[in-house]
């Protein structure tokens, strides 16, 4: 008789709300009633709870989701952990979590030597948006990956061969993600988009930098004459000066490859501190009183 555990659909599902925004950032004021609440309904014997941490109860509900359910959350978290935590360890390059671009909201966007987008597709997704998803990225970025399940692959190959393949699987004996086709690189970005994306700083910056000087504006018509100069800039240029300015953000990666790697996503998506980071694990390892 097998003795492998078993979980229902509502319940993984359950279990992927301990990994949103809103329960992490109730984490930093230690507040863990969700997570209590999900031990009193799914794991009041728990085996390690008598001495059990938060944080231990975190990393072993995040192994069954790993095993078990493959939501956007873990997905994201996997490739950051097994795929840009290589690159983002470089000097000076910025990754960027939920980037809006026109239309559509990149999952994650790094900027180093060039602009690239990586939209995720889990096994839940379907391919309903991904023709207006890669339109809009096509215009701010240099190269786009759809990262997608093995599975899938049949299906998401058949996209725009400009467009590069990274596959999925949860095979602990293979590599998790295998580039299948590399992206082509475009250095064409969009002027009218790339105003969009830039704060007002930032396209002020960019004006006097090629320019030598701002010219003379006001609060109201600073936006459409910065278009008006930007738009005259020249393509290549405009590419590397955008580059510059989104690895330029005040925004720091607090990423480990080392330690809590399941925390990782988080840290991103809420632009934790390394400071930050430090606070919320040393809170979740409070210990468990029911």
């Amino acid at each position: 008789m097998s003795n492998k555990v078993t979980y229902n659909q509502n319940q993984l599902r359950d279990y992927s709300s301990l990994f949103s925004r809103s329960d992490a950032e109730l984490w930093m004021k230690s507040n863990f009633e969700s997570i209590d609440y999900k031990i009193e309904r799914y794991d009041i014997k728990w085996q390690n709870f008598s001495n059990a941490t938060y944080l231990d109860y975190l990393k072993y509900v995040y192994q069954i989701l790993e095993n078990y359910y493959q939501n956007e959350y873990i997905f994201k978290n996997s490739f950051l952990n097994e795929w840009l935590i290589k690159e983002i360890g470089q000097n000076n390059t910025k990754v960027f979590n939920e980037f809006r671009v026109g239309n559509a909201v990149a999952d994650l966007v790094m900027f180093n030597g060039k602009s690239k987008v990586f939209e995720i597709k889990t096994e839940f997704d379907s391919t309903k948006r991904l023709n207006l998803q890669i339109e809009n990225y096509s215009k701010a970025f240099n190269q786009i990956f759809l990262i997608v399940p093995e599975s899938k692959l049949s299906i998401y190959s058949k996209i725009d061969k400009n467009i590069g393949l990274i596959s999925f699987n949860n095979n602990e004996k293979l590599e998790k993600f295998i580039l299948q086709r590399d992206a082509f690189t475009n250095s064409e970005v969009d002027y009218d988009t790339i105003m969009k994306v830039l704060h007002t700083n930032e396209y002020k910056s960019i004006v006097e930098s090629f320019y030598g000087e701002l010219p003379i504006m006001t609060s109201f018509n600073q936006y459409n004459i910065c278009k008006e100069l930007i738009k005259k800039i020249p393509n290549n240029t405009l590419n590397k000066k955008f580059i510059e300015k989104m690895k330029s953000r005040n925004l720091e990666n607090a990423l480990s490859n080392r330690y809590y790697k399941e925390f990782n996503q988080i840290s991103l998506a809420l632009k934790l501190t390394k400071k930050d980071r430090e606070i919320m694990i040393k809170n979740l390892k409070s210990q468990i009183k029911l």
